[in-house]
């Protein structure tokens, strides 16, 4: 385990850890609700969103959209500086698809998130099919002053399994978005979820050598969990979805973590829904305890990052 980029005691390359060496200090995201909406929703690509989409089940309570984004941003900074510790900030657009406006829409709330003295940078969540020219060129030119990073929700590389959940793209789109972000000084982060109905466990791991052949900078991966109110909710009642077991998901994290390139940096690795509107799985474990519960397979195993990974076929990224 001699890799620079491995964290000696979580045996991956941890994200905070990047942002601790990058910045020269505790580093927090602030997620905030810029009132954006998604072309899955509003017809433009379908209706009713992705089958298990509730953004309620990975938002805190505190972002909603008719608060300002100063007012976000300072409540969400002090929660962070209190219980973390943090001096700096990343202002993270999550809530649906944040560069799904007009070039000038994005621009007054990328700038004024980048306002603030104690904001190092902006991370922006979106899909590959609502990244216009305009808005690409855009966060290439904050890019050049303040750290930016697009989270690019790819979720799942099946193109059945991407129609099954109603996702609205497919994986052609997801690569063909990649390529035009790559080399404009963009961190860029995929987001994956494991669990999928008709989903196995080889299938989910072929992600991992797609991702070693991009210029992917880091990676989000959470469970499949079903929520009130989504489609996957009514899907689970009637039975035609049984979600995977926490030893599955353990498992399998892990493979996918050994056959992932150290470079990649880890910024997630569990989804849990308020206890509120979750239906399932009901783990009941908190985020750290579900993140040592990897780390503590990793230690079992004797394993960690990209071990299983040859190398050679990787390609550096932007971290």
């Amino acid at each position: 385990m001699s890799d620079l980029f491995i964290h000696p005691e979580l045996r991956f390359h941890s994200y905070g850890t990047w942002l601790r060496r990058r910045f020269g200090c505790n580093v927090s995201k602030v997620n905030v609700d810029g009132g954006f909406t998604c072309p899955n929703r509003d017809g433009s690509r379908g209706t009713g969103g992705c089958i298990y989409c509730d953004n309620a089940s990975f938002s805190p309570g505190g972002t909603v959209p008719d608060k300002s984004i100063e007012l976000q941003m300072a409540e969400g900074m002090a929660y962070h500086r209190q219980r973390l510790g943090s001096e700096k900030f990343i202002i993270y657009f999550q809530k649906f698809t944040n560069t799904y406006a007009p070039a000038a829409r994005l621009r007054d709330l990328y700038t004024r998130a980048l306002s603030h003295p104690d904001v190092v940078g902006i991370s922006v969540g979106t899909r590959p099919d609502a990244l216009a020219d305009e808005a690409l060129e855009l966060l290439a030119d904050l890019a050049q002053e303040h750290y930016v990073c697009i989270e690019l929700g790819l979720q799942s590389m099946d193109d059945a399994i991407l129609e099954r959940i109603n996702r609205g793209h497919t994986l052609d789109e997801y690569l063909r978005t990649v390529d035009r972000i790559a080399g404009r000084g963009i961190a860029l982060c995929t987001h994956l979820i494991y669990g999928f109905p008709g989903e196995t466990r080889e299938g989910f791991l072929k992600t991992a050598h797609l991702l070693a052949g991009l210029p992917v900078d880091s990676v989000k991966l959470h469970q499949l969990h079903a929520v009130k109110g989504t489609r996957l909710a009514e899907l689970y009642h009637r039975r035609e979805f049984v979600p995977i077991t926490l030893a599955e998901y353990v498992t399998t994290a892990c493979d996918f973590l050994e056959l992932l390139p150290p470079r990649i940096a880890v910024q997630r690795l569990y989804g849990s829904a308020p206890l509120a509107i979750r239906v399932a799985p009901t783990w009941n474990l908190k985020n750290n305890q579900m993140w040592y519960a990897i780390v503590n397979e990793l230690r079992r195993r004797g394993t960690w990052q990209g071990c299983r990974l040859d190398r050679e076929h990787c390609r550096v990224g932007n971290l």
